[in-house]
């Protein structure tokens, strides 16, 4: 019972300092129990160092081992107080030490503290007696100091709060004893002091008081009524005051757990004993065991389970029949001995966290707790974890682990984990038990997005229309969420000077090229454009990839006349005597095509010709020669119209116009140098004279040269003799080539061709070209021309350049007769297949030296600061004549 002064001892506690220390990591507090729901417990905050915005941002929590919440923490505060009103009779019964073990938790990073609230018992409970009354019936025969044992009394109290002593109102016949058992427990007993005599007094009442040591004390009472009866002289004896039993907590229903035997002197009735449990027995054992009446034996009612109790403390009455009747007590002890039935369990204090799969190892997974209610090595539990899994178990304190990463995690290779843990006991046999935790891993962008081709080519024909897909480009990203997300871009660069952002543009969504504009294969004939795909991480990744675009040409060019041109519309001129033989070359047109490969081939025909034509024209060059003889019906101006169709499907074409003279008399035909001297008829006489000798002595220095050459190399093989680097072989080659310089005419060009052959090639020549429709003597060496060179030469040549002049398609770099010689010995040497890599358009005129940089002339290297070199166009390539 509690007494009514308890209201004033909790007032009292709350202004009691509450103590707490930290020991290894672990807070204790110490409270008084029966506080009201929020009283202060402690500043876990502070305590635990945090500030109080952390309280909230780190989420932290209590758990209770014993399931039941007893406190909470105020986040305005940072404090622990008192979740409900604490009963330490309740929580921890009669232990003298009550400790509520708690748990606190907080996130970013996992944390797990452990904390121990002690319990302070009040003295809130008065010593209490079973019943209110107990009838003690004694023989009046009976001998003075005999002993009568009494109830005893309970106190849920702990320590000095609990009961200490005993007191019996004044009588003349009843002293009191208390003797202390074993167990502490105080027991009351009767003393007769003087004989009784049921005649004198029947009836004696006594009222024994139980007093505990609380201030201010407690006490309890019970009324004794002593009934004095007639002769039964000697009550029943144990064997043992005290039994002690040993019994096994899996033992079957129905065991015999033990007997005890009690004696009595009497004879009959008043001999015979029967058993029972004493008053004071908890039904908790009334429920677990039985007494057997007449042998004494406690035998096993219910399951036994060490875990709920591990030992039982009763008394054992046995009486006599006699009148009145006579009994005596023993106390009983059941031990009850642990067996392994209880497997380990496995609680998680904090569930698995998500993690990042660029966790550093030893980061926290979750908090772990291991527990087995059995005891001694039954009660070891030891916790595994599967070796192929990066995480490991790492010990803090009492049975509690944290789950920690032990390697690097890939969430490309494994977006989640199945972590098994299993926890056993050192009991015999083992139990164990198995919890799986899923541990999911998050997304960091550490993967490059990559394409599926390390490049791609793309084919695409000129003239497209703008807005065409070029291609489409795919990237794929292993990672997740906005970490895939692929943005594609073009790395901006130039092609032919240009921007390539003017060329083509991407879908920055998936990766689709357009064209903006069209292509034009004469201008641009191959595109490499960098595209670049990012992801949308953070940092962002990003990978590279090379689209190859070619550019196919289309016949879209026709054929471009380079001579003769029309002037003014009107058709150029050719004369030809009358007295012309078959095959006299009148003259000769000359056309390109910008196109490329077949689209370029061009052919030449002549159209709305007459039955008998007089002239012919050859398909291939365009030379124009006469067919017959010229009969007196033909007329004296001839109209010609020869179309010039190239080789693309569908096939342009272009045409030119020629009217041909015939006179009578004669002209000066056109001569081969070997054998006739070259008249112009445009040009200075004494000019042309000059010209005549310097291409004579050409042929003989050139002569002199190729010997000198062939010598040298003869000498020396390693020596490289050229400037492209050829060998002995290459030139022994060459050397065999069949080689003249003739002169020949087209029409108003005069030309000397170098022409270089042997009996199973192609010949090849170079030309350099004079015209005779100029005052000066202009002279030309000429390359074979790509399409693109063409329009570059073709583009308006500003003719002030000194020197320099554009005629007929052709650069002209103008000389004068002292220049002939040198030029005429370049020309050999572009005739004997050297490449150069500059046209000299001024020689060095105090020695008349013309070769160039690199050539070797009399084994002597021509001194480069000698020379004016003005404008690179590449290496010089040997065009096919005839073709």
């Amino acid at each position: 019972m509690k007494s009514g002064g308890r209201q004033q001892w909790q007032t009292l506690w709350i202004h009691i300092v509450l103590s707490w220390n930290v020991i290894y990591g672990q807070i204790r507090y110490t409270i008084p129990e029966e506080q009201s729901k929020g009283s202060f417990v402690g500043d876990i905050a502070k305590d635990l160092g945090l500030q109080l915005g952390d309280i909230s941002r780190r989420n932290l929590r209590i758990a209770s081992e014993l399931g039941k919440q007893h406190f909470s923490v105020d986040m305005k505060k940072g404090n622990l107080v008192i979740g409900e009103k604490i009963d330490r009779e309740t929580a921890c019964a009669q232990s003298s030490n009550c400790v509520i073990p708690l748990e606190i938790i907080i996130e970013n990073p996992l944390r797990l503290y452990r904390v121990d609230v002690e319990i302070q018992d009040v003295n809130d409970n008065s010593p209490n007696f079973l019943s209110a009354e107990r009838i003690l019936k004694i023989s009046e025969s009976i001998a003075q100091g005999a002993r009568f044992p009494l109830d005893s009394a309970r106190d849920p109290d702990v320590g000095s709060n609990t009961l200490q002593s005993y007191s019996i109102n004044p009588n003349d016949f009843f002293v009191l004893n208390t003797k202390t058992r074993d167990d502490g427990i105080k027991v009351p007993e009767l003393i007769l002091e003087k004989a009784l005599d049921r005649e004198t007094v029947p009836v004696h009442t006594l009222v024994l008081t139980a007093v505990d040591g609380g201030t201010p004390p407690k006490s309890g009472t019970i009324k004794i009524t002593v009934v004095v009866v007639d002769n039964n002289d000697n009550p029943p004896q144990f064997e043992k005051s005290l039994y002690k039993i040993f019994l096994k907590e899996n033992s079957p229903k129905g065991t015999v757990a033990g007997k005890v035997n009690a004696t009595d002197l009497d004879e009959g009735l008043n001999g015979e004993v029967v058993y029972s449990f004493g008053v004071h027995t908890p039904e908790a054992v009334r429920k677990l065991f039985n007494v057997t009446e007449m042998k004494g034996e406690i035998i096993t009612q219910e399951k036994l389970d060490y875990e709920e109790a591990s030992s039982y403390k009763f008394e054992i009455r046995a009486r006599d029949k006699g009148n009145p009747e006579m009994e005596g007590f023993c106390s009983i002890q059941i031990e009850i001995v642990d067996v392994n039935d209880n497997a380990p369990e496995i609680i998680l204090t904090s569930e698995p966290s998500p993690l990042l799969e660029n966790a550093p190892t030893g980061t926290v997974i979750a908090l772990i707790r291991a527990r087995d209610l059995d005891s001694g090595n039954n009660g070891k539990v030891i916790l595994e974890l599967r070796p192929d899994r990066p995480f490991k178990l790492q010990p803090s304190f009492a049975n509690h682990y944290a789950l920690v990463t032990d390697g690097s995690l890939d969430r490309e290779a494994y977006p989640e984990y199945k972590v098994d843990i299993i926890a056993k006991d050192s009991g015999s046999p083992v139990l164990s038990t198995k919890k799986t935790l899923t541990v999911t891993v998050l997304d960091v962008n550490d993967n490059p997005p990559s394409f599926s081709q390390p490049s791609y080519s793309v084919y695409t024909k000129e003239n497209n229309a703008p807005g065409s897909v070029l291609c489409a480009v795919t990237a794929s990203d292993p990672d997740l969420g906005t970490n895939s997300q692929l943005s594609y871009s073009i790395v901006d660069t130039t092609a032919q000077g240009t921007s390539l952002s003017s060329f083509v543009y991407i879908n920055s969504e998936n990766g689709t090229l357009y064209t903006l504009n069209s292509f034009d294969y004469e201008q641009v004939k191959n595109v490499q454009i960098q595209v670049q795909v990012t992801d949308n991480g953070s940092p962002p990744l990003r990978s590279n990839t090379t689209v190859h675009v070619f550019i196919l040409d289309e016949n879209d060019n026709a054929p471009a006349v380079l001579y003769p041109l029309t002037e003014m519309g009107t058709p150029p001129l050719q004369r030809i005597p009358r007295s012309v033989k078959p095959g006299h070359l009148v003259t000769k047109v000359t056309a390109v095509d910008a196109d490329a490969g077949h689209n370029a081939w061009i052919s030449y025909r002549l159209i709305q010709m007459p039955d008998n034509p007089l002239y012919t024209i050859s398909q291939y060059t365009g030379e124009i020669r006469t067919r017959r003889g010229v009969l007196d019906q033909d007329g004296a101006v001839q109209g010609l119209t020869i179309e010039i169709k190239d080789n693309g499907e569908p096939a342009l074409s272009s045409t030119v116009s020629v009217e041909i003279v015939l006179e009578d008399g004669s002209i000066e035909p056109m001569l081969d140098v070997r054998d006739k001297a070259h008249k112009a008829g445009y040009a200075n006489k004494d000019i042309t004279l000059y010209l005549i000798i310097s291409l004579a002595a050409v042929s003989v220095l050139s002569f002199l040269t190729f010997i000198f050459l062939l010598v040298k190399c003869a000498r020396n093989s390693r020596e490289n003799v050229f400037s492209n680097g050829r060998s002995r072989s290459d030139w022994e080659k060459n050397s065999q080539r069949n080689l003249h310089i003739q002169l020949n005419s087209d029409g108003p060009i005069k030309y000397v061709e170098v022409v270089g052959g042997d009996m199973l090639s192609q010949s090849q020549s170079y030309r350099s070209c004079f015209s005779q429709m100029t005052d000066a003597s202009n002279f030309t060496i000429s390359k074979s021309m790509t399409a693109s060179d063409f329009m570059e030469i073709a583009s308006p040549v500003n003719t002030s350049t000194p020197g320099q002049d554009f005629v007929n398609g052709e650069y002209q770099y103008a000389t004068d007769s002292a220049h002939i010689f040198g030029i005429m010995l370049s020309t050999f040497q572009l005739g004997m297949g050297l490449k150069e890599d500059y046209v000299i358009s001024s020689i060095c005129r105090e020695c008349c030296r013309s070769w160039p940089p690199h050539a070797v002339v009399f084994g002597e290297h021509c001194n480069a600061s000698q020379l004016n070199v003005k404008q690179p166009i590449g290496n010089y390539e040997p065009y096919e004549k005839n073709s």
